[in-house]
C-alpha cells in the first residue's frame, strides 16, 4: 500500500482557505496567494516539487465540501485536482445525480475512503485534500506525511489546517526545499497506529 499524505498549501498562521471560502471564492478572503508556488510563473524547484507529487499520486480522498467548491465548469472540469487521478469523496449523503467516473462517493467515513483510495492507488500514493478530512485521519494514526507548502501570507482567520488535535503528534522532518514563493517541508509522522 502507498502513503497516506496531507500535501497543502498553507499560510505562515495556519490556515488553508481565508474567511469566507466559498464557490465564487475558493481561497477565501485575502488567501488569493495562498497557491502561487502553482502559477505558471513559480520556478523550476516549485515545478519539481509539484511534479514529483503528481507522479507518485494513485489516489485523492476529500471531504464533500471540497469537491462542491472545485469540480465541473469554472473548477477541475471532468477531472479531480490531479486530473485522471481517482478521487473518494467522504460525504454523509451520496448525491443523486452523476458526476465522471473519477469520482466516488463514500458514505462510511474518513478510513473507508482512505482504505478504498489505497486499494485503487495500490503502491502509489494516497493525497489528502482538504483540512477536514486531514483533522479527521490524523489523530486515528492513517497519515503517513505532511507535505506542507507554507507560504509567506498572513490571513488572520479562515480554515486551519490542524484545528484542534486531541493529543500530541510527533514528526520527523525528511524535507526542506526554499524557493522565492514557498517554503515546502516534509514531516514522516512518528506515531502513526499504522
Amino acid at each position: 500500500m502507498g502513503r497516506v499524505i496531507c500535501d497543502m498549501s498553507v499560510s505562515l498562521d495556519g490556515y488553508v482557505t481565508g474567511p469566507n471560502d466559498s464557490r465564487e471564492n475558493p481561497f477565501g478572503d485575502g488567501a488569493e496567494d495562498l497557491h502561487a508556488w502553482l502559477r505558471p510563473e513559480a520556478g523550476d524547484d516549485d515545478r519539481a516539487v509539484l511534479q514529483s507529487a503528481i507522479e507518485k499520486a494513485g489516489a485523492v480522498v476529500m471531504g464533500r465540501r471540497s469537491f462542491e467548491k472545485n469540480e465541473g465548469d469554472g473548477g477541475w472540469g471532468d477531472g479531480g485536482p490531479l486530473g485522471d487521478i481517482p478521487c473518494f469523496v467522504v460525504t454523509h449523503e451520496p448525491p443523486t445525480r452523476s458526476y465522471p467516473p473519477v469520482f466516488t462517493f463514500v458514505a462510511d467515513g474518513v478510513p473507508a475512503a482512505i482504505d478504498l483510495a489505497q486499494q485503487e492507488g495500490g503502491d502509489k500514493d494516497v493525497h489528502l485534500f482538504g483540512a477536514t478530512v486531514m483533522q479527521q485521519a490524523l489523530p486515528l494514526g492513517l497519515v503517513d506525511e505532511l507535505h506542507l507548502h507554507v507560504m509567506p501570507l498572513l490571513i488572520g482567520g479562515g480554515t486551519r489546517l490542524f484545528g484542534d488535535l486531541p493529543s500530541a503528534i510527533a514528526l520527523e522532518r525528511t524535507g526542506a526545499t526554499i524557493t522565492p514563493l514557498a517554503t515546502h517541508l516534509n514531516y514522516r509522522v512518528l506515531n502513526a497506529a499504522r
